[in-house]
């Protein structure tokens, strides 16, 4: 809760302490973008405390509230983009922490710590599924639109619009909210496609013979869109470190053409000789990567399951395959590669690692990995992982942020992660803020699913409903 400005009103703390203090989020040293919101963040057992934050202009920003604090919108915007000594937009924030609780009634300060901000802007919204862990029973869910400029948060879908089906499988092409497509199931459902603005809802199963459209993504002239077609399925371990084991039975790959309002199939990517999964178009379009593997007789069988990534020539005339490449060969270097996702520029490859099976969300020792696609060596992404699964990951229109979900936390629930990518190393990765920093612990939803837009979509619910109303 934030009090009144007025400096003469604040209290002054007895004691010092050369320590950091112990904060939550932890935004200690990360690295943000120039139109970030408030870092807002609590501190364990305070009664109350005070933080005054500083630029390298001399601005600043004195903050109260009692177990944590939240910053001013504007006045953190105005020290954001200060100008420094040579002119130039952004610099790093000083913030000096100051508590008092019950170990330190008279109040304690710790020592400064640094924000550093970039100038390198982020898209402005992102839009992610938030829906319960997969191991439970659901009857709410939807995809959701936030300006992590500021705090406002908006459905795009709510499944309370679709009969209570679900709805996921969303994405969008050059990160533009008039081009961007999900799919609802059950009553009435079917693949929704907006282009250019304009809506409508297809049945990609009929025009396939039988394969539904999962998991997408765009082709960068927007004319089409890769799907795999997946039969997902679920098991539950009784002795494991993980709680669950989400399989396909088969999975294929397809495309639709959008123009001609038809889906086109390659044999060698509908037999039932390899499962297919997570397609990803390259930047320019002239690559189609995606995730393959041998079947093998699931469940009893994860440990066998192991994914590669390959790539294949796209013909943006015909929409036709080429011949397959491999990029990442589990047969070579172990474990399951899952999700490729480019750098706009289309020299970095960034997927998710684990050691088994083609959902790596559900195993603990999922991590990001990331090749450098022009000379085959791995770059570190220590930074971004954790002994918890991490996984989703997206990257921003000016390749500078990348976005990706966790289970570090508690290991069920799924936050969502920026991190900043200077062209040679990722920065100390942050919690996505909140008004209130304890929604990211009060939350019962799991984030899914997280990309970056530079607009809100703006569809008005009844319209949105009207695709899954009965017809008569």
């Amino acid at each position: 809760m934030i009090v009144a400005m007025a400096s003469c009103s604040r209290r002054e703390a007895k004691d010092k302490v050369d320590a950091l203090p112990e904060i939550y989020p932890d935004y200690i040293g990360v690295t943000v973008p120039m139109n970030i919101c408030p870092l807002n963040f609590s501190v364990p057992d305070a009664e109350h405390i005070r933080v005054i934050v500083e630029n390298d202009e001399g601005e600043t920003i004195d903050a109260t509230g009692t177990d944590h604090v939240e910053m001013p919108l504007k006045a953190w915007h105005r020290l954001l983009r200060g100008t420094s000594p040579k002119g130039e937009l952004g610099g790093d924030l000083t913030l000096t922490v100051s508590v008092w609780n019950k170990e330190h009634p008279d109040g304690i300060t710790y020592k400064p710590f640094n924000i550093y901000v970039s100038q390198d802007e982020t898209d402005p919204w992102i839009a992610y599924r938030l829906i319960p862990p997969g191991y439970e029973s659901w009857n709410r869910m939807g995809i959701y639109q936030r300006n992590i400029t500021c705090f406002d948060v908006e459905p795009i879908i709510e499944n309370s619009q679709n009969n209570r089906g679900c709805v996921n499988c969303h994405s969008f092409a050059n990160y533009s909210p008039l081009d961007f497509t999900f799919h609802a199931r059950g009553k009435n459902g079917g693949t929704i496609v907006m282009r250019d603005g304009k809506m409508k809802k297809v049945d990609i199963k009929e025009m396939s013979g039988g394969r539904h459209g999962s998991y997408n993504i765009w082709h960068p002239s927007k004319r089409y869109i890769a799907f795999s077609s997946n039969s997902t399925h679920q098991a539950f371990y009784g002795q494991s470190k993980n709680k669950i084991e989400v399989y396909d039975l088969w999975s294929d790959l397809i495309v639709y053409d959008i123009d001609n309002e038809k889906v086109l199939q390659d044999e060698r990517f509908t037999d039932s000789l390899n499962l297919e999964m997570f397609p990803s178009f390259s930047p320019d379009g002239k690559w189609l990567y995606f995730s393959t593997a041998k079947p093998v007789n699931m469940p009893m069988e994860t440990d066998k399951l192991h994914y590669s990534i390959v790539r294949v020539p796209f013909d943006e005339e015909t929409g036709e395959l080429g011949a397959i490449d491999t990029v990442y060969s589990a047969y070579e270097k172990g474990g399951t590669a899952m999700m490729p996702r480019l750098t706009p520029d289309g020299r970095y490859m960034l997927f998710s690692l684990g050691e088994c099976g083609g959902y790596n969300l559900y195993h603990s020792e999922s991590d990001l990995k990331m090749m450098d696609l022009e000379t085959g060596e791995m770059v570190s992404t220590d930074i971004l992982n954790s002994d918890r699964a991490e996984s989703f990951h997206a990257w921003s229109s000016n390749g500078k942020w990348m976005m990706y979900v966790t289970k570090r936390f508690d290991g069920r629930y799924t936050r969502l992660m920026l991190t900043y990518w200077d062209g040679k190393r990722f920065h100390k990765p942050f919690l996505l803020p909140q008004q209130n920093p304890e929604d990211n612990v009060l939350l019962l939803m799991a984030y899914n699913v997280p990309e970056f837009i530079k607009a809100p979509v703006n569809v008005p619910k009844d319209v949105m409903a009207d695709f899954f109303k009965d017809k008569e």
